[in-house]
């Protein structure tokens, strides 16, 4: 299924009826070649709007999955990159991508719980691409405040989404079906596995950021079609 190294439509299934750190696990060796790898051309259309090369001190990625955007961070970065997720099964495949990314700062991987993370005040960027969909809404301002400590004064969470589709959109209508989907399975099914899509959207997400102390900003025009409705977030702990 999607590439001829990618995961076999069984293998997806068994994966979905895992729970949600087994089940990366499971996808790790296979991963990069889905689709839900963040790609490389969006994260080299970021790494600009981050810094130059060597212009930051130390970066965070949270869940970092196989370590692509630790790939895009480690030039931009003097001292470390760090990466934590809480899928021994991904962190391993990252330590093997990351292992000749350009750059000289360390890399660092951490097994965890973004929600367990004691960084204080470590970080001068800290990222997150393509994980907000695990991140129930209940739990998202625990969620943004554990970055937010991680993060030194004047240091800049980044990441991606885009504002509600219209409700007569063809990609509103296959996110309800999925979401759907995802919350009858997990009342049949324990431990639950927990992926949506379309959260942590504009203007909703400002409004958290905000009240977390955050400066937020909201660029357009970073990424081509068909994803342009795609926007870089870069909200400045204050």
């Amino acid at each position: 299924m999607f590439h001829p190294q990618g995961p076999t439509f069984f293998e997806l299934a068994v994966q979905a009826l895992s729970s949600t750190r087994r089940g990366y696990d499971l996808l790790a060796p296979k991963f990069d070649y889905t689709p839900f790898r963040t790609p490389d051309w969006l994260l080299e259309a970021v790494a600009p709007q981050i810094g130059e090369p060597g212009s930051i001190g130390a970066a965070l990625d949270v869940c970092c999955g196989t370590g692509a955007a630790m790939r895009m961070l480690r030039p931009l970065c003097r001292e470390s990159v760090v990466g934590i997720d809480f899928s021994p099964g991904m962190l391993e495949v990252a330590r093997q991508r990351t292992a000749d990314a350009p750059g000289d700062s360390a890399l660092e991987f951490v097994t965890g719980d973004v929600f367990e993370m004691t960084f204080d005040a470590e970080f001068d960027v800290a990222t997150c691409f393509g994980a907000c969909g695990h991140i129930l809404p209940r739990d998202e301002p625990e969620f943004v405040e554990r970055i937010r400590r991680a993060l030194k004064p004047g240091g800049r969470f980044v990441f991606v989404t885009c504002d509600p589709p219209p409700v007569w959109s063809r990609r509103y209508w296959l996110s309800r079906g999925f979401n759907a989907a995802m919350h009858v399975r997990n009342l049949l099914v324990r431990p639950p596995f927990i992926m949506f899509y379309l959260t942590f959207l504009l203007p909703r997400v400002r409004t958290l950021l905000e009240a977390h102390g955050f400066e937020v900003h909201v660029k357009d025009g970073l990424c081509r079609k068909p994803w342009q409705d795609l926007k870089l977030v870069v909200a400045r702990k204050m």
